[in-house]
């Protein structure tokens, strides 16, 4: 199962003797280890007199084993953790796959590791009789999910989807960052029980973020110096190509989903609304596709994705000049190349 899923399914943990968290986020790991101590030992980790932690670069199997046998006359269980355990697993997969197979009793083994085979011996059988839970980077709509779900559960406010998704544009995907400014945002809009898309323009990215929407609106209204002004700031100060795509992707896709709604018979501005433009954008972007014509509007999914491509490695052009180009292309400056 995925970590997100660990909440509603406590049974599991209770029934497996060898609990494996792999992947490589690690704020899914720490919430993991927080779910199950405290349905093993009744506690938080960082209070509990229960939990055991060992590297898995230095310890030996039959430490953890003496370990696991050993339980403190001040708890009636243990959980014994072995991190960065890949080595660990390697050196020791018989035994594992023993203890795997046994009944499950006062003490659970947890490996933390960065990854897991589930074609070997050891993964086949703690699938039927342990717990394997998936702690990998979450991203689109898993990554909004878990946004939404954090800021209703932890801070009791109520996020946007397009908030959402615009977090994940500004900041990432790492979890426990995207945890900071949810916080942040809840002490922002203070009695107010929603976080909306402004608030997250205003807090989330600093003056970064502020330009990259002065960017994208000069795009949009035709001021072109404007926009290359912004990105060369923004270049500038080290901001990476793609998470200033990721900002126009989150404006410029709602543009093209819109062109492709009115060629279906909606009104433009009714297709904007539904395409999920702000209604006090919905005038400047209606102006903003008549400028471009229909042709050009019908490929701006396209240009973007060709940029997105282009930015991992599909082009040969630096990423200053690819985004430069698209900067250009979307202001119907120039045409692509015959």
């Amino acid at each position: 199962m995925h970590a997100t899923e660990l909440a509603q399914n406590i049974d599991d943990i209770k029934s497996a003797s060898l609990i494996v968290l792999f992947g490589g986020e690690l704020h899914l790991k720490s919430e993991s280890l927080a779910i199950i101590c405290k349905d093993i030992l009744g506690t938080a980790p960082e209070d509990s007199l229960g939990l055991t932690r060992f590297s898995g670069k230095e310890t030996e199997f039959r430490t953890v084993r003496d370990e696991m046998q050993t339980v403190s006359m001040f708890s009636t269980s243990k959980v014994v953790l072995v991190e960065d355990a890949d080595d660990f697993v390697s050196a020791n997969r018989p035994a594992l796959e023993k203890l795997a197979e046994k009944a499950p009793g006062k003490s659970k083994l947890i490996l933390d590791v960065a990854k897991w085979p589930g074609n070997t011996k050891l993964a086949k059988k703690t699938a039927k009789s342990g717990l394997v839970v998936e702690c990998a980077e979450l991203t689109g709509g898993r990554l909004n999910s878990w946004l939404v779900g954090r800021a209703k559960s932890e801070y009791e406010k109520q996020l946007s989807r397009d908030a959402a998704q615009l977090m994940g544009e500004l900041a990432g995907t790492g979890l426990g960052l995207l945890d900071q400014e949810l916080q942040k945002l809840s002490s922002y809009v203070g009695d107010r029980t929603q976080i909306g898309v402004d608030d997250v323009r205003k807090l989330v990215g600093g003056w970064k973020a502020e330009t990259t929407w002065t960017m994208i609106n000069a795009i949009r209204d035709d001021q072109i110096d404007t926009a290359l002004n912004c990105l060369a700031k923004l270049l500038h100060a080290g901001e990476a190509p793609q998470k200033i795509l990721g900002g126009i992707n989150f404006v410029f896709r709602k543009f093209a989903e819109a062109t492709e709604r009115s060629r279906q018979g909606a009104t433009l501005s009714s297709a904007l609304k539904e395409a999920g433009v702000f209604f006090r954008d919905i005038e400047s972007a209606e102006r903003y596709l008549r400028r471009i014509r229909r042709p050009r509007a019908e490929r701006i999914l396209q240009k973007l994705t060709e940029t997105d491509y282009g930015l991992k490695g599909g082009s040969m052009l630096a990423a200053p000049l690819q985004m430069e180009s698209l900067i250009l292309w979307l202001t119907g400056c120039i045409d692509d190349p015959e």
